[in-house]
């Protein structure tokens, strides 16, 4: 799926969502045998406009994620692609056991879709935020992991999942105006990282929203001295080991950001690789400290808990204590 700066602009300005939705309306088209489900959620899922046009490939399981994991299976089983979409605790927690059995042990061709990752549900609270959701769905055997870094990967990462025969978690972060990333087309793999920025000092790894954040961080850094790299680490699992190897040969620190708990989610994964090595650099996990977190605007709450570019920058600057 190739894409332009201009359709990333316009999907960025719909939010993650929606261009979800947009996203699986253009697949419809490539896809015969695709089935879309919904618990309940398909216009929180931007899906309004596919369920009109196909509404033969669309179903509606209601408040019911764990009956979903099951009729998914029944369709994977009988040979169809299946999307299945509600909000991140629903999926990991609520359906956990069925996930587990119906898509990890069965290894089914299912793709669940995680809406509303992170804090973007912002007022709903901590009932609707997606904050262990990754640390689950990794520690499933079988299961990829994936949180694209905006709206044009969000679209590359659903063509990807289509045409991968696994069952696949993807952790949509952001809100309306996801910042832009890729201006210009890329080559997207599940698997394989994207270095956005070249460096010399540490390198930066991130995903979901955290990518454009650690970008902006890393021309603060630039105004200290510090040449870093930003590596979007979209697939959580199974890690791009490659991209790490390198950075614990070239860095002399090595940094995590998500907007997801500090344990167990792509900081956790990189920290976990790491222990057979020596002499491995040290490493500073970025992301939602492990409470409860407050409610608020969605902006508001990641200033507050401190996951923005500029402080970002700062606490790498604390943690190799340049001023």
């Amino acid at each position: 799926m190739k894409i332009t700066g201009k359709e990333n602009k316009q999907w960025s300005r719909l939010g993650s969502r929606a261009t979800y939705g947009q996203a699986i309306l253009m697949l419809a088209e490539k896809l015969d045998n695709l089935m879309v489900l919904s618990a309940d959620l398909g216009n929180s899922s931007g899906l309004d406009r596919f369920k009109a046009t196909y509404p033969d490939k669309f179903l509606n399981i209601g408040i019911a994620e764990q009956n979903m994991i099951g009729v998914a299976a029944g369709l994977a089983k009988e040979g169809s692609v299946v999307f299945a979409s509600s909000f991140a605790p629903f999926i990991t927690m609520r359906a956990a056991e069925q996930v587990r059995m119906n898509m990890g042990y069965m290894d089914l061709n299912i793709k669940t879709v995680a809406i509303g990752s992170g804090v973007s549900m912002s007022f709903l609270g901590n009932s609707h935020f997606g904050l262990e959701d990754a640390a689950i769905m990794r520690s499933i055997p079988n299961m990829t992991v994936v949180s694209p870094a905006d709206c044009a990967e969000i679209v590359k990462t659903v063509f990807a999942a289509a045409e991968y025969p696994h069952p696949m978690y993807i952790r949509l972060t952001g809100a309306v105006g996801f910042p832009v990333v890729y201006e210009d087309d890329y080559d997207f793999k599940i698997g394989k990282a994207v270095t956005i920025k070249e460096g010399h000092d540490i390198t930066i790894f991130a995903n979901g929203t955290m990518v454009y954040e650690s970008l902006e961080a890393s021309k603060i850094l630039e105004s200290h001295g510090i040449s870093a790299s930003v590596i979007n680490m979209h697939t959580i699992k199974p890690l791009d080991t490659e991209a790490i190897d390198k950075a614990i040969k070239t860095s002399s620190l090595i940094v995590s950001v998500e907007e997801h708990n500090v344990i167990g989610g792509l900081g956790g994964a990189i920290a976990e690789y790491k222990t057979q090595f020596n002499n491995a650099p040290p490493q500073l996990i970025l992301g939602l400290p492990d409470i409860f977190l407050k409610t608020g605007e969605y902006r508001y709450l990641l200033e507050k808990y401190e996951l923005v570019g500029d402080k970002i920058a700062q606490k790498i600057l604390n943690k190799i204590k340049i001023k």
